[in-house]
Order: structure tokens, then sequence, then C-alpha cells
């Protein structure tokens, strides 16, 4: 009888889901956001959204037409970049500086490290905070809803005196603020989405929400308007979810979300600037090999070593 057993390496269980189809799904979520943010500011929010999605495809295949590498535009991770990136810019920002941004997310972050899977940072979220550093001014520049207001001359949401209509404005998006910065309801329905396709799991959105809420409380903080205000909603479902930046173990996860949320609240408390949430991805993004390192499962079939005079 011939030998019927295949000796392979693990996974021997394989899902149905591709690099494509979970990327299409995030871009899915996205879409609800991206709405939202055309009927606030102004449909010229889809050509930004369009400049930075097609710059990041373009700068993919270029790359991989130059290093004679295999081409990887359509499994749509380029188009998850040009659209987060998009909604960490705001709307007033010229076309030319965010072609700066997707040359920075797709070639000096993702694809100088050696391409998908092995960035070792969100790539969105490194090129918002390089266009933040090089054009400070033109990125701090988000027009207010029907207004024009520089966002600089008012006070934004997260400093404005709290009220019922203060509070429905941070949920709905009529404020001030980059793309994704605005309607939080979006992002959060986005976010269920993700979670019910199984596309994130909701350890690390939680983890993150629920430590910023709780440092809120015992900072003196409005728990309420440090959740919906800034860019904490869209780095807790879409940002920091990232499976190339983000820990695999569950133990990990709870780690990462509670570093996250520490480090959000030290910048939005301690520092001199309203916002840290990009920031405290980028720092942890860079923690995560050393999370998973102390998190990994022991492997299967290995003994454990047995403590001196163990046993007798």
């Amino acid at each position: 009888m011939a030998n019927k057993l295949i000796v392979t390496a693990a996974p021997h269980i394989t899902g149905t889901d591709t690099t494509q189809k979970i990327m299409q799904r995030v871009c899915i979520a996205l879409l609800p956001t991206l709405a939202a943010s055309a009927a606030i500011f102004g449909l010229h929010v889809l050509m930004l959204t369009a400049v930075t999605v097609a710059s990041c495809v373009l700068f993919e295949y270029a790359w991989c037409r130059l290093m004679k590498k295999d081409l990887c535009v359509n499994d749509f991770s380029a188009v998850v970049t040009g659209m987060l990136l998009a909604f960490n810019l705001p709307d007033t920002l010229p076309w030319w500086m965010a072609v700066v941004g997707a040359f920075i997310a797709i070639i000096v972050v993702k694809q100088l490290f050696g391409g998908l899977g092995y960035n070792f940072a969100n790539p969105a979220i490194v090129a918002r905070i390089a266009l933040a550093i090089g054009f400070a001014g033109r990125m701090a520049q988000c027009s207010f809803p029907q207004s024009g207001i520089d966002a600089l001359a008012s006070a934004t949401p997260m400093s404005a005196e709290l009220t019922g209509s203060a509070y429905k404005a941070l949920l709905l998006g009529t404020h001030g603020g980059v793309l994704g910065e605005t309607c939080a309801l979006t992002i959060m329905a986005g976010g269920v989405y993700l979670i019910a396709t199984k596309v994130i799991s909701p350890v690390i959105p939680a983890t993150y929400l629920g430590t910023v809420a709780l440092l809120s409380v015992a900072a003196g903080k409005d728990p309420i308007c440090q959740l919906l205000g800034g860019g904490l909603m869209l780095g807790a479902f879409f940002m920091a979810t990232d499976y190339v930046t983000s820990p695999t173990t569950r133990k990990g996860k709870f780690i990462f979300g509670i570093g996250l949320g520490v480090i959000t609240c030290a910048i939005r408390f301690l520092g001199t600037v309203p916002e840290g949430v990009s920031f405290a991805i980028l720092l942890m993004n860079l923690l995560v090999p050393y999370i998973e390192e102390h998190t990994r499962q022991d492997r299967l079939g290995i003994a454990k070593t047995r403590k001196a005079g163990a046993g007798k």
C-alpha cells in the first residue's frame, strides 16, 4: 500500500482568507469615514485620498519593477496604506506634500525593510510623524466645517469647554481635525465590522481604549472627550491592530494595548501637544519584538526544566 502520509511544516490547517481579502475588508471598513469626511469638509477630500492611494500604489509598483520583484500591488496593502495616510492628513494639505508622505510610507518604511510583512512600524504612522515634523505649519492647519478657520485660531475638541453639543460634535465629526480624527461614530462602526469579520482581534482596541479611560478618570480628565477626541479611535481600530507591527500572542496584545494607553495619556496630559496617538503607536511598534520574546508560548513537546529538588 502506497504511503499516503505527507510530511509538511506547520501550520497544517489553513483558512480561506488571503491578504487581498483582508485588505479589501479594511478598505470597506474605512469607506464610511471617508464618506463622512467628504460630507464634513467637502468633495476635495476624495481627491486628496485618491492622490495618496494612487501614489502609494504607483510607488510600490515602481519599486517592484525596479528591483525585479514580484508585483504585489494587487494585494491591496498599498491601497490601505494610502487610505490610512489620507486619514492622518488635514484636508488643506497640498497634494505634493501628500505624495511625499506616500513615498515615506511605501519606499522608506515598507520596501526598504523588505516589503509587506517586514516593516518595523506602521507606514502611515511614520509618514504622518515625518510630515508633521517637516511641514509642521501645514499639518496643523485644519479647516473647520463651514468656516475655513485655522485650527490654531480656536479651541480644539481636546481643549474646548465640554457641553452636550461638544460631545455631539466629537461623535459626528463636526469639528476641526485631520480626516480620521473627525467622525468617531463611523470609525467605531468600521472597527466593529473588522471585529465581526475576524479581521482584527478586539483585545488591542479594548485594552487601549480602556486604559485611556481609566487613566483619564484618575487624572481628573473627561474620559469621553479623551476617547472621542483626537485620533484615538482611528489608532485603536485601524493603526494599532496592524498584523506586522503588533504582537501575535494574547498576553502580548494586552501589554501592547496598555502600553499604548499609558504613552498616549502621558503625552496628552504631561506634554505640550494635545495628541499622542501617533507617537504612542510608533514607540510600541518598536517594542513589539521584545514583547513577543517575553510572551511567546512554549513549543509543544518540549519538556520544561525541573527546579532543583523537584519531584523528590
